[in-house]
């Protein structure tokens, strides 16, 4: 089955990306630039960048454009000083501000390069852009002129659990975190959030300089969400709402402004959407596009898994299964939070949903 760059690219696009790929991680030369696996995805004109931990891992040797560019304005021996001090403190609680200035910060390179790239790519040509951002992620290290913004800021409360109906590997994964420390990640967290909208920003007013912004479909969402101290947890891969709700924003030609949606839908969905606005015939078992009327149902359970758990959602519930382990059922609309595991007291409503996967 091909992937929808692929698809676009054998129909005439010009397929391009900027920033952080995170594919194919064990083939080598991640985040190197233009490595040959991105034209075999699809790619015809990739600047796959290096992560944060990835960059700062390089011991002051550049590997990819980013980590080269901070050579060049000498600030990448530096950085991965910086780098390594957060990796042996943890990087999840490593939240102190970036010791490079806000214009040589990964994610301003980035919507500087995404913004080139529009300005400069041809127009004998239909064209996509995957522009991927490696923040708000840990370490959570804005720059500083971001990062004061937010200094003061009053953060909500993490989500207190005592974890007694929760897995071993949740356990296993609890922080000693102070709620200082949360408040400090949490405000660290939202300054690296203004940075990237400033770099949308940009990106958007590189369409609109270029003419294009009535032709041109935007897509914004992530790959996870973050913990931030909820249930005493930090960074991804778990299947409460914090790591795997994220957001999903999308406008463009024919598309209501202000509307919200409470649809359920998975990221896979959007493959199957860029095909439709692009005209192409649905690929079996990707159908799921999000251009339906408003009186259709679009899914009526969600789904998401990793290696230690599996999850089926509707609007109503979310049961975990997980691993050699305790089953997860939660009321979402009286508890969604995630506190009240109801497995136990709700055998029939665990065979339903059991039944959905």
């Amino acid at each position: 089955r091909q992937t929808y760059y692929q698809r676009l690219r054998d129909t005439g696009y010009r397929i391009g990306c900027v920033g952080k790929l995170d594919l194919a991680k064990p083939l080598g030369n991640n985040g190197d630039g233009a490595r040959p696996a991105c034209f075999s995805w699809g790619f015809t004109h990739p600047l796959e960048c290096e992560g944060k931990m990835h960059a700062g891992q390089g011991n002051g040797k550049p590997f990819g454009p980013y980590t080269r560019y901070l050579q060049q304005k000498g600030l990448l021996e530096d950085f991965s000083v910086d780098y390594t001090k957060r990796r042996q403190n943890g990087y999840a609680l490593s939240a102190w501000d970036s010791v490079l200035p806000s214009e040589d910060f990964e994610d301003v390179y980035i919507g500087r390069q995404s913004a080139a790239w529009i300005n400069q790519v041809s127009d004998h040509y239909p064209w996509h852009l995957f522009v991927s951002f490696v923040g708000p992620h840990d370490p959570f290290d804005p720059p500083k002129k971001y990062a004061e913004q937010h200094r003061n800021a009053e953060m909500p409360e993490a989500i207190v659990d005592d974890l007694k109906e929760k897995p071993q590997h949740i356990h296993h994964r609890q922080t000693d975190a102070s709620s200082e420390q949360i408040a400090v990640c949490r405000r660290q967290y939202c300054a690296a959030i203004e940075l990237i909208d400033y770099q949308i920003g940009k990106i958007l007013t590189a369409l609109k300089n270029r003419g294009v912004m009535d032709n041109t479909y935007v897509i914004f969402s992530s790959d996870h969400g973050e913990m931030l101290g909820d249930h005493s947890l930090f960074t991804k891969g778990v299947a409460y709402d914090p790591s795997i709700r994220v957001p999903l924003i999308v406008s463009g030609p024919g598309i209501g402004c202000g509307r919200i949606s409470t649809a359920m839908i998975e990221l896979i969905d959007i493959n199957a959407t860029i095909c439709d606005l692009a005209g192409l015939e649905k690929q079996e078992g990707i159908d799921a596009s999000l251009l339906r009327s408003e009186n259709e149902i679009h899914r009526e359970e969600v789904f998401s898994c990793l290696r230690h758990f599996r999850c089926v959602r509707t609007p109503q519930r979310k049961m975990i299964e997980n691993v050699n382990d305790i089953i997860e059922l939660y009321n979402m609309e009286i508890d969604p939070q995630e506190l009240d595991n109801l497995a136990q007291q709700q055998k029939g409503t665990l065979q339903e949903m059991d039944h959905r996967i």
